[in-house]
């Protein structure tokens, strides 16, 4: 008899599920409280303009196309993406500015002559962090950090082996102030504890890798932008028979002897053989298994930081802009406490902006540009956000307007905005944190929820608030480790 799985939730990581439940010959149906499968990957429109709603930059593209092949496909039938060159293009607070290069020597060569960092500085540091992206990735993306065996195997050995090469009793910021001798190298290369919302200032120095697969394989952007993924997945899920019912809500994860056996929807029960989550694991456990035990130790984990993030639509193109722009404030440590510490934005925030109109010009009018500008923010905490948009807004403009020479808010002809508030809301991620629980302490991987439930049986957990973490290739890894421990 064919075996069934509910699946709670449509993001990136409950889509590749579904995609490999359904491979392995599962009817699978999804349930998604929002009107459009996607989650954060969704696509916000306005006066002509398009946007993502999240994440932008793509990297280890690799695993969208193993998932596809995985399926039977071809990945050229159903998406495509291009290689960027430069990967961002950073703007510091004195005026100098750099691009990031997608071959190593020519941009450690452009540090050297924008910067003076040696170029031996900059390439030591790649070949160190690509060493221990190489002797981790097996163990902490690619196997599940709460089973026996994933500590047998070799992989698991050589780490352990390794522990000091691995920069685990130090801080990020700590050890790049080792590595690089001037204070733009190190600020530049901090910014990667971002990606997973962490403080290079406080979390463990292991986190440089997070830099290895931009610098190792490149970054990309898929044509249409990084909705298109959901999209194209979504499209394949359907071909492939998945089953999807939005605007609907899961009430209830039903167990039964410590066995999840469905899920009760509209005041039925919906029975199934597994039951998997891609619902941030905080309201999975609050809201639909509120008669069991909760994993405190993992519930009571410090949350990552969240965005402000202003999608503006431009009347003019900017020629000194690339896809991906960052702009560095000039106090880089004191942006970090305010928004960890003081749980508010700094004055002087570090700017990110991405704009898809420079490679899909469908995606402005024309003679137009569309922003995704973005400062990193702490996680909702009842801040009085509409004083906070007002504040953040004007100071964003000024810095903007001073590095580029114009004042940029005669431009602005269309504006959305989003919150941490506004995030928690459309997303069901608590308190709008972007990556689940932080990762600003040496234990925080092993704290992640795994992507199975100890305690009930056929349940499972996927997306970026569990095992191995947030942002678009952790997902499709947590799809992978959902399919190899249902078996």
């Amino acid at each position: 008899m064919t075996q069934k799985a509910v699946i709670i939730g449509s993001g990136v990581g409950a889509l590749a599920t579904a995609l490999r439940l359904r491979k392995k010959g599962f009817n699978v149906e999804v349930f998604e409280s929002a009107s459009r499968a996607g989650g954060k990957a969704v696509r916000i429109e306005q006066d002509g303009y398009k946007w993502g709603f999240g994440p932008s930059l793509l990297t280890l593209p690799n695993l969208i196309d193993e998932l596809f092949i995985h399926c039977g496909k071809n990945p050229n039938d159903y998406y495509s993406y291009q290689k960027l060159d430069p990967i961002c293009k950073y703007f510091f607070y004195d005026g100098i500015t750099l691009n990031a290069w997608a071959d190593n020597n020519k941009f450690a060569a452009e540090l050297n002559t924008v910067i003076g960092e040696p170029s031996s500085n900059t390439l030591l540091h790649f070949e160190h962090i690509e060493a221990n992206y190489n002797l981790t990735e097996n163990l902490f993306l690619q196997s599940s950090l709460h089973k026996l065996k994933t500590y047998l195997q070799p992989a698991a050995f050589n780490a352990m082996l390794r522990i000091p090469q691995l920069g685990l009793f130090s801080t990020m910021h700590r050890s790049l102030q080792k590595r690089f001798a001037t204070a733009k190298a190190i600020q530049l290369f901090s910014r990667y504890a971002t990606y997973n919302g962490s403080n290079p200032y406080k979390c463990p120095a292991t986190l440089n890798v997070i830099a290895t697969p931009e610098y190792l394989h490149g970054g990309f952007m898929m044509k249409d932008g990084m909705p298109q993924l959901s999209e194209v997945m979504f499209n394949l899920a359907i071909d492939m028979g998945v089953k999807f019912q939005f605007n609907t809500k899961v009430e209830k994860i039903e167990v039964e002897n410590k066995k999840a056996v469905g899920a009760w929807v509209r005041s039925e029960l919906i029975k199934a053989d597994i039951v998997i989550s891609n619902m941030d694991v905080q309201y999975t456990y609050k809201q639909l298994l509120a008669n069991e035990k909760h994993p405190e130790n993992v519930l009571t984990q410090p949350r990552s930081t969240s965005a402000l993030i202003f999608y503006w639509g431009m009347k003019k193109e900017f020629t000194e802009l690339d896809v991906h722009n960052i702009f560095f404030a000039k106090n880089y440590e004191q942006e970090f406490k305010h928004t960890d510490e003081l749980k508010t934005l700094s004055n002087d925030p570090t700017v990110y902006i991405f704009i898809s109109s420079k490679l899909n010009k469908n995606h402005a009018p024309k003679g137009g540009e569309n922003w995704f500008a973005l400062v990193n923010a702490p996680h909702n905490n009842e801040q009085d956000w509409n004083k906070v948009i007002v504040e953040a807004r004007q100071n964003i403009i000024a810095k903007l307007s001073e590095a580029l020479h114009t004042n940029i808010e005669e431009y602005i002809t269309s504006e959305v905005v989003n919150t941490p508030l506004n995030i928690e809301l459309q997303t069901s991620s608590y308190l709008g944190s972007l990556y689940g629980n932080s990762s600003n302490n040496i234990f925080s991987a092993f704290f992640r929820h795994p992507n199975f439930s100890p305690k009930i049986k056929n349940l499972f957990f996927c997306g970026g608030s569990v095992h191995p973490g947030g942002g678009v290739p952790l997902c499709l890894l947590s799809a992978k480790l959902v399919d190899e421990l249902v078996g």
